[in-house]
């Protein structure tokens, strides 16, 4: 991981991979380090829970990336944080795609209000355009995306070519022609076209928000434009060899079926991934077979003597089971995906929730700290 943030060519880090396994934690913790390291960083969330602050001791996040200020030391480079606001950043790429007055009516139109916060993809469309516009800014050495907790995560892998199919609809198509008549134009052009399917549209949501779609898609026809080409841009960036993917998965049968998701969706995509996270791991910290501690222990159990040990060795036991366990799934996953590389981070006592526990799982993922 050390190799990864400390090369230049490194620009932009993507971390993804199912629920609650850690995730935000770990793009956190390699934020810092690279922060800690040298690097100019800024980490990025999706998720809309308040995690990333949390770890990084700030009381919220905001759509603009904001300072952390690191108590205790001083790092070599500077460390960033901010959460993807869909919304503000939908209106600030109106404001700057649009002239003024066009703003004003794209911002105001009731169809907007709609669109900006409950079309289908809009959240991976603004994932891409906030992503694009970091990138832009050149402000950063080196970005670093914790993406949403689902296999949605990589739905932002297909934004362009969604956001392209859906702007050229037949019923965009529709919507984007002049309005004649305080929008009978509209509805006459639905009628020919669609029949039943535009009787349909019109009674649930009648014809009034009909004509402010119409004004609103004829307004945002030059906008959507541009909106596409830059979509298509970070798209190239994702695939660019400045790009890695991580994946981060629990050592659990789920987590990493869905870990297994995640990779072959990125070579199916030819996406430049880096490798496997494996959070939380448990390996044993003495050579000692689970067979001879629990025999160990049954014979100090015996003997009445020693019931601190006998405890010590049976959960002893119990750990070497899991880690056995765990390293067969490991083992199962490597089998089917030979070349993507595993860092194991062991699990810590309690839950990271600091800047001291986002620097030992730091040095965990850089292969300090008992990492296997």
């Amino acid at each position: 991981m050390d190799t990864l943030i400390d090369n230049p060519k490194t620009k932009v880090v993507v971390c993804c991979g199912s629920g609650g396994v850690g995730k935000t934690t770990t793009a956190a913790a390699l934020a810092l380090r690279a922060a800690e390291r040298g690097r100019t960083t800024v980490v990025l969330t999706i998720d809309p829970a308040r995690r990333l602050a949390q770890a990084l001791g700030l009381e919220e996040l905001g759509n603009v990336p904001k300072r952390v200020e690191l108590e205790g030391f001083e790092p070599a480079g500077e460390l960033w944080a901010m959460m993807l606001d869909m919304r503000r950043t939908f209106d600030d790429m109106i404001i700057a795609h649009s002239d003024p007055d066009r703003a004003e009516e794209l911002l105001a139109s009731p169809f907007y209000q709609t669109v900006s916060t409950s079309f289908s993809g809009t959240q991976e469309y603004m994932a891409m355009e906030k992503l694009g516009q970091l990138v832009a800014d050149g402000e950063w050495d080196l970005i670093i995306v914790d993406t949403p907790p689902s296999r949605s995560a990589l739905d932002f892998l297909d934004a362009p070519k969604r956001l392209s199919n859906a702007l050229d609809t037949r019923l965009i198509k529709l919507l984007t022609s002049p309005a004649r008549a305080g929008g009978w134009g509209v509805r006459k052009a639905f009628t020919a076209g669609l029949a039943m399917a535009t009787k349909a549209v019109s009674t649930v949501i009648g014809g009034q928000l009909l004509t402010d779609a119409s004004a609103f898609m004829q307004a945002f026809n030059s906008t959507a434009g541009g909106f596409k080409e830059r979509a298509a841009k970070t798209a190239e960036l994702l695939r660019s060899p400045g790009t890695s993917f991580l994946v981060v998965a629990a050592p659990e049968p789920d987590a990493l079926r869905e870990a297994s998701y995640f990779v072959e969706r990125l070579s199916d995509e030819s996406m430049p991934l880096q490798g496997l996270v494996a959070n939380r791991t448990h390996p044993v910290l003495a050579d000692l077979p689970a067979t001879k501690a629990l025999a160990a222990a049954e014979a100090l159990e015996r003997d009445g003597n020693g019931p601190l040990a006998a405890a010590v060795l049976r959960l002893h036991a119990d750990r070497v089971t899991l880690d056995q366990r765990e390293q067969r799934l490991l083992a199962r996953f490597t089998r089917a995906h030979p070349g993507v590389p595993v860092v194991g981070v062991p699990a810590l006592p309690s839950d990271v929730n600091d800047i001291a526990g986002l620097r030992v799982i730091g040095e965990r993922l850089s292969g300090n700290g008992h990492a296997r």
